[in-house]
């Protein structure tokens, strides 16, 4: 009450000549910020174009008003789940290459897994062109293999779907795609200022490549949810690439709002199944893509353990966010969160290079006490993957089912089934 009379006195005081100065000179300038500011709108910025240099220091722009819409939607889909989602958190082996083809080289692996009980299955990636060679015509015949061989063995399977590549050569998405109809399907990115290609990402911002995405979620969902053995299926990192041929903000905000869209479509085909999504970058749609996440009942991933990276690790500030391993502390336990360990973290705990060589023991634990997570997914690169092996076995992960992770059942999910 004290501090609303001197309110009230100072309102019905009458002015000084400085002070009406002062107020007429205050009124001036709001009136002018006002019409700039009623000149202003965020569309101004729709046909801002991006150049390899700024790619990756782009605003949020309109994304935080679209990801409110989403979010609502996204609950709408978690409160929808039908029953209880599959969890057998744990250690995962994720094969490279094309060795999930060669009979000699899954005999090896099968081998491997009857040897360590602390792994509890695999991760496989798959190229969107292998899971569906032509338009609307499916071939998850592989995927079925996998499964059959996995469950004589009590092992489980999660896939990663790739469509972005990481080779001048490599294009992940099937050929149909490739034309006008879909913009081409992807664009190709490189490092900022070079005009030198390091491979493809998928043109997500375009409605038809889109819809393609979708129908393939809900092909896998039909095939794939119902199969007590199937573990998750999960998307690549969310890092964009920096564009040979400048994209404009528009497409980027697209982009992204359309990876939520494609995520909830995974929770919609497979509300009794783990779905991830790997995220590192940009900072400044983290945000928006981890409450999207969350809301819908999916499942934070990673594709990299760099225990001294500055961006991943990076804590955030009044004017710059944080980087995503802070938010794997602070939703411990809220949503599931999944990691993966690649031949790069093995060699180095930067992504430039400049840190050490960590052992296997070190990137364990950055993975379990700092980042919480429920599932590490490591990567079988040779030459070090027998320290991995090596790892397994010991007691700390042999003494549970999930290999001494996080195994509560996350706040997000309505209910677990762990049989």
């Amino acid at each position: 009450m004290q501090s609303e009379n001197m309110i009230n006195l100072r309102v019905n005081k009458t002015p000084t000549t400085t002070t009406q100065k002062f107020c007429n000179m205050l009124i001036t300038s709001i009136m002018i910020i006002s019409i700039i500011l009623a000149s202003w709108s965020p569309q101004a910025f729709s046909a801002t174009t991006l150049t390899p240099d700024t790619e990756l220091d782009m605003q949020e722009l309109n994304l935080q008003e679209l990801s409110i819409s989403i979010d609502e939607d996204m609950q709408a889909v978690a409160a929808g789940a039908q029953g209880p989602v599959k969890w057998h958190p744990g250690h995962y082996m994720m094969l490279v290459g094309g060795g999930k083809d060669s009979s000699w080289y899954m005999k090896q692996i099968y081998t491997e897994l009857e040897a360590h009980s602390a792994l509890r299955g695999l991760v496989i990636r798959y190229e969107w062109a292998e899971l569906e060679p032509t338009k609307g015509v499916y071939n998850f015949a592989s995927i079925d293999h996998h499964l059959a061989e996995l469950a004589k063995r009590n092992k489980r399977l999660i896939i990663l779907i790739e469509t972005k590549s990481f080779g001048a050569t490599e294009i992940r998405v099937p050929k149909y795609l490739q034309t006008a109809e879909y913009e081409g399907g992807v664009f190709a990115f490189g490092h900022s200022g070079s005009n030198v290609i390091d491979g493809y990402n998928i043109k997500l911002w375009n409605q038809n490549v889109f819809l393609r995405f979708a129908a393939l979620t809900k092909a896998l969902g039909q095939h794939l949810n119902a199969h007590p053995y199937f573990e998750g299926a999960g998307l690549q990192e969310s890092a964009l690439g920096t564009p040979i041929k400048p994209i404009t903000s528009t497409q980027v905000n697209t982009y992204y709002t359309n990876l939520l869209g494609i995520n909830k479509h995974f929770r919609n085909n497979f509300p009794n199944t783990m779905s991830f999504q790997y995220l590192n970058f940009p900072r400044t749609y983290l945000s928006s893509l981890v409450n999207g996440l969350k809301a819908m009942g999916a499942t934070l991933g990673c594709p990299d353990v760099f225990i001294q990276d500055p961006g991943l690790l990076f804590p955030g500030t009044k004017y710059s966010p944080k980087g995503i391993y802070p938010y794997y502390t602070e939703l411990s336990g809220a949503m599931p969160l999944a990691i993966q360990i690649e031949k790069a973290n093995y060699l180095n705990t930067k992504f430039d290079g400049s840190g050490y060589k960590p052992t296997v023991t070190e990137l364990l634990n950055f993975a379990k006490q700092t980042l919480k997570v429920n599932y590490i997914f490591w990567t079988r690169s040779p030459g070090y993957y027998d320290d991995v092996l090596a790892m397994l076995r010991q007691k700390a992960q042999t003494s549970n089912l999930s290999g001494g992770l996080q195994s509560a059942c996350p706040a997000s999910y309505g209910s677990c089934n762990t049989n």
